[in-house]
């Protein structure tokens, strides 16, 4: 199992695959994950993605204009994994796109791509019953998101049945940047440590350094997601990639200072 962070906070760093192309995703992956990335979160474009905000819609818009598969995404993964043999890799989707493949041949291929774990943003746990007979029987680690409305008895669940790490939501709504972090975010990742030692990570709106030191205060890891695609949005294929770890050095860096 691979889904585990090397920095405090670890980064989750989340693409959506395909844009602008697979091969510049592969690109812009290798090189998020040589400036510090723990974990890459692949993202499967979906022609509906309600719990993303405008910026990973229009990735997602962009992916499937041309043509980006689920199968492709798993390629995409398969070569991560090849040349970067330690990096954590999480298979991100909604579930329609993973039903219409199949479950079990979805696991199956997946484990066989080399993923870690497979995040399915609109899986609920309680009814992930078959979902999770088919991660355990590959290895892969289910990743589930928990929210700050959840009550108790959901969040417990979701610590139950999560492995490599429990995704926490910083806010409800949707995907995207925002100003200021609420005290929500703090207060979910300590109701969820009640019920689980796994490591737990803040995303939704997760946008400069000075969000990855308030997370760091209270939780182990942080996942950027619109930050990076938007960044990717406004690149050229050939300078996506290091811009991208440029932003992602630039997040270590001012992480060391304002720890000192």
């Amino acid at each position: 199992m691979a889904l585990q962070f090397q920095h405090k906070p670890g980064l989750v760093i989340y693409l959506t695959a395909g844009d602008p192309s697979l091969e510049a995703t592969l690109a812009i992956a290798l090189a998020a994950i040589d400036a510090g990335a723990d974990v890459i979160e692949l993202g499967v474009p979906f022609s509906d993605p309600l719990a993303d905000g405008p910026v990973i819609q229009r990735a997602s818009e962009r992916a499937l204009a041309k043509g980006t598969s689920l199968k492709d995404v798993l390629e995409v993964a398969r070569k991560i994994r090849a040349a970067r043999p330690a990096a954590g890799l999480v298979i991100f989707s909604y579930y329609n796109p993973i039903l219409r493949y199949g479950l079990a041949n979805f696991a199956d291929d997946s484990a066989a791509a080399g993923a870690d774990g497979v995040l399915v943003t609109d899986m609920i746990v309680e009814e992930a019953a078959p979902y999770l007979k088919e991660m355990e029987r590959v290895n892969l680690a289910p990743v589930f998101l928990a929210a700050p409305t959840s009550p108790d008895e959901r969040l417990q669940a979701i610590a139950t049945h999560s492995k490599g790490f429990i995704y926490a939501i910083s806010r409800t709504g949707i995907t995207g940047k925002q100003q200021n972090l609420t005290a929500d975010a703090a207060e979910l990742v300590n109701r969820l440590r009640r019920w689980s030692k796994l490591p737990v990570a803040v995303g939704f709106g997760i946008s400069n350094a000075g969000h990855v030191a308030q997370v760091a205060e209270f939780a182990d890891a942080v996942v950027v997601g619109s930050a990076i695609v938007e960044l990717v949005e406004h690149s050229a294929p050939d300078e996506a990639p290091g811009s991208v770890a440029r932003f992602i050095k630039g997040l270590h860096l001012e992480q060391s200072v304002l720890a000192r």
